[in-house]
């Protein structure tokens, strides 16, 4: 069947039962994008359900034109919402001082990567449920809604808004984009496809700084502009999207309201809010000790103990936590933990460790650059060896593993080439990693549980992006702090002079004299612990990566023994 195919034609499906064997699914399929309110299949011909059963429509597979075109769409979103995740990096500032408000600053950033994390999850089971045609819509109308409040606010607080409300529009389109590819490629060809999706999210989160600045630098509406400037295309996808994606949902005797999980979409939700707000806010907005992480983070906990005992017994859950049993989601999972942990990690405090050498910001964010020319190569690379072997490896890690060590080797007078070698290989270990370990969850479970294992691959992704910068941050402040007290404690003034040096770099250029070889060693010191740290986790994520069992990578939708 080609793009240019009447897919209308076809008029019979392929229902699975939830709790049915993979071996026992139909030779009939779906038409794959024809209209939704028509019957998926005669009365007289469906499927014996119980109230608490659903079914699966196994779709055809498309191919040629058509298929590219709804991917194209879907990676768009994909861009725009990686884009808007970095794009702060370079506008909080002048965002900041239009308002008058510096605590502002740190909102920006966290208020869209909390919204966008806890809505994650729940998007898979929502769109089981209502279709993914409908949640693409959604998002593409909440993320245009999101940045056209930022565009047009004129206080802090309807800023926030709308970082928040772009968030919930942004996480949609990522993860919903993940499970609409999973519908409509097979697993052994699923890699490719992924790659380039992983492609698009490396491409924006970096230059969305970039970004941001030149627009900001170069407009006469200033920061405004980068945020009017994403609605266009937005609305455009949204009418193709209306109009290109008609995927079934499940299929039940029940309402839909009956088969939303509210309890545990809610405890879910509260468990990842609480815990990323007081990740982000503990030793950055407030310290460790103030009440706000004092109070989210045990409150974080209940929640995520009240959502596991809801869902091991709830008979249609938001993430089946059974799942999680399973030896190789449980490990490709926390591979997706340790490894974004590094990622993260690496991103943000290399660049710092070039400015305090001297390098100017746009030498250190070259230098980044390497990272995604990495994951392009790899995301592409680690899905063609899948097509071709229909096996994932754990070539990723080992990539990673290789990164770290040379960050481990780096010092004051490092030249730039082994850091540009490092973060070839961390972007190249990264975006090969993001592909393999997502495949080999989709591989582990039925395919009636894509949608959900792909959540929650994306849960454990968000909370270790989080984890990686707040362990950093502790990290590098401590060690920093201990080393320059030790140094220089007992000198008149120091407790000022030390805390301006930790908090503004361009005060390394003022320093007392005597003081410049002792700084400049307690900022290695720092940044060597940091790095360590990263290698810590990556042999963690080694052990984790050695765990995993090899399921078969289907080449068929319908995932037959034969193909």
């Amino acid at each position: 069947m080609t793009g240019t195919e009447d897919i209308s034609a076809q008029d019979s499906v392929a229902p699975l039962p939830v709790n049915g064997s993979t071996h026992s699914r139909g030779d009939e399929r779906t038409p794959l994008l024809n209209n939704q309110n028509r019957n998926v299949f005669p009365a007289e011909e469906a499927p014996s359900t119980h109230n608490d059963d659903e079914q699966v429509i196994i779709v055809e597979e498309v191919k040629g034109f058509k298929l590219w075109l709804i991917l194209c769409i879907c990676w768009l979103g994909v861009f725009l919402g990686a884009i808007e995740s970095t794009i702060i990096a370079t506008l909080s500032a002048p965002i900041s001082s239009e308002f008058h408000s510096l605590s502002l600053l740190s909102w920006l950033a966290s208020a869209y990567l909390i919204s966008n994390a806890a809505c994650q999850p729940v998007s898979g089971r929502l769109t089981d449920i209502f279709g993914r045609g409908p949640g693409l819509v959604f998002s593409n109308i909440f993320f245009a809604a999101g940045n056209l409040i930022c565009g047009l606010a004129q206080d802090a607080n309807v800023m926030i808004l709308g970082r928040v409300v772009a968030g919930i529009g942004g996480g949609g389109l990522m993860a919903i984009a993940t499970f609409l590819c999973t519908d409509l490629v097979p697993l052994r060809n699923r890699g490719v496809v992924q790659g380039i999706g992983n492609i698009c999210y490396g491409a924006g989160a970096t230059l969305g700084g970039v970004f941001g600045g030149l627009v900001n630098d170069n407009s006469s509406w200033g920061w405004r502009l980068a945020f009017l400037i994403q609605v266009p295309p937005i609305l455009v996808s949204t009418c193709l999207v209306a109009y290109l994606v008609r995927l079934p949902p499940k299929v039940s005797e029940k309402s839909y309201l009956a088969r939303i999980d509210f309890t545990g979409a809610f405890s879910l939700i509260v468990f990842l809010v609480l815990l990323l707000l007081g990740l982000n806010a503990g030793g950055n907005l407030v310290p460790w000790i103030s009440p706000l992480p004092l109070t989210t983070l045990p409150l974080s906990l209940v929640a995520l103990i009240a959502f596991i005992i809801w869902e091991s017994r709830a008979k249609q859950p938001v993430i089946p936590v059974r799942l999680l049993l399973d030896r190789t989601v449980f490990n490709a999972c926390m591979v997706n933990l340790f490894l974004c942990m590094v990622y993260m990690m690496a991103l943000f405090y290399a660049p710092i460790y070039m400015q305090v050498r001297g390098s100017s910001a746009t030498d250190s964010g070259l230098v980044v650059l390497f990272a995604p020319i990495g994951i392009c190569f790899c995301s592409i690379g680690s899905g063609y060896v899948m097509k071709k072997t229909g096996r994932y490896a754990i070539l990723a890690v080992l990539l990673q593993l290789a990164s770290a060590v040379i960050f481990t080797t780096l010092k004051e007078d490092s030249p730039e080439w082994p850091l540009m070698i490092a973060f070839l290989l961390l972007g190249a270990g990264y975006g090969a990693m993001l592909n393999t370990m997502l495949l080999a969850c989709l591989a582990a479970v039925d395919h009636t549980h894509q949608a959900t294992v792909t959540s929650a691959t994306y849960a454990f992704r968000s909370v270790g992006g989080t984890l990686g910068i707040t362990i950093a941050s502790a990290i590098y402040q401590n060690v920093l702090k201990t080393q320059l007290s030790e140094r220089f404690g007992d000198l008149p003034d120091a407790a000022e002079e030390i805390s301006r040096i930790r908090d503004d770099l361009d005060e390394l250029k003022h320093l007392p004299e005597g003081w410049y070889d002792g700084v400049m060693a307690s900022f290695m010191e720092a940044f060597r612990n940091v790095w360590f740290a990263m290698l810590g986790l990556v042999i963690l994520g080694l052990i984790s990566v050695s765990l995993l069992k090899q399921h078969k990578l289907h080449s068929t939708l319908s995932r037959n023994e034969s193909d």
